[in-house]
C-alpha cells in the first residue's frame, strides 16, 4: 500500500515535525522498517540489518532536508536507504579490488539475480531484467517488490515522472514479450518460429 495516511497521522507530518524535534521519528521508525528492512534484505541480506541501522542514521541526521513539495516522505526514506545501498556496494568493490578471484560489484543487480527464486521468474525473463538498462531495472523493482507507485519510484531515482512512466512501460513491455515467448515455448523470436513452422509444413506437403 503506498498511501502516506496511517492510523490518523501523515509519514510526511512526521518527517515535517521531525525536523524541528525528536517526537514522531520513533513513530515514523515503526512504520516503515518493515518495508524498508524488505528492500535492504532482496538486495544484501548479509547486511540488511546493518544497511538499515544506517538507513535510520542518515534520515535521522538528514531530516531538515525533506521537502514535502518533491515527493512523499516513503520516497524519501527510500531514497536514503538507495544512497546507504550504494555506498555499501562502493565499499565491497573497494574492499574486492585486491581480493584473488574476487569480482567487482559495481552493478548489484548480480547479487539480486542470484537470490532470485528460478520457480518465481523463468530464466528468460530474468535474462530481460538483467539487459535492461539500470534505471528500467530499478523501477521495476521498486513497483514490483517495494509496492511504490511510480511516481514515488521516480522520486527515488531522482527522475522526473513522466520519464520514470515511459520507462516503465517500456520495460513492462519487454517483459511481458519476453513472458509471451517463453509461454510459447520458444527460444528466441516470432520471426524464426514463424519460418520454422513454415518449413515444418512444407516437410509435411512433402
Amino acid at each position: 500500500m503506498s498511501t502516506e495516511v496511517e492510523n490518523g497521522r501523515d509519514a510526511a507530518a512526521l518527517l515535517t515535525a521531525a525536523a524541528r524535534d525528536t517526537g514522531g521519528f520513533e513513530e515514523l521508525v515503526e512504520r516503515h522498517s518493515t518495508a524498508l528492512h524488505g528492500y535492504f534484505a532482496r538486495r544484501a541480506p548479509r547486511a540488511a540489518d546493518d544497511l538499515l541501522a544506517e538507513l535510520w542514521l542518515q534520515a535521522y541526521t538528514t531530516r531538515q532536508g525533506y521537502d514535502p513539495a518533491r515527493g512523499s516522505a516513503r520516497a524519501w526514506l527510500f531514497g536514503v536507504a538507495r544512497n546507504v545501498l550504494s555506498a555499501y556496494w562502493r565499499r565491497i568493490e573497494q574492499e574486492s579490488r585486491g581480493a584473488p578471484g574476487e569480482g567487482a560489484h559495481g552493478d548489484p543487480w548480480e547479487a539480486v539475480d542470484d537470490r532470485l527464486d528460478a520457480s518465481a521468474l523463468a530464466p528468460a525473463l530474468r535474462r530481460v531484467l538483467a539487459e535492461l538498462p539500470p534505471v528500467e531495472r530499478e523501477l521495476l523493482l521498486l513497483v514490483a517488490w517495494e509496492q511504490l507507485s511510480p511516481t514515488e519510484a521516480a522520486a527515488v531515482l531522482g527522475i522526473p515522472a513522466g520519464t520514470a512512466r515511459s520507462r516503465l512501460h517500456r520495460a513492462r513491455a519487454r517483459l511481458r514479450e519476453s513472458a509471451a515467448l517463453a509461454s510459447a515455448g520458444s527460444p528466441g523470436p516470432p520471426g524464426p518460429r514463424g519460418r520454422s513452422s513454415s518449413a515444418r509444413q512444407t516437410g509435411e506437403q512433402a
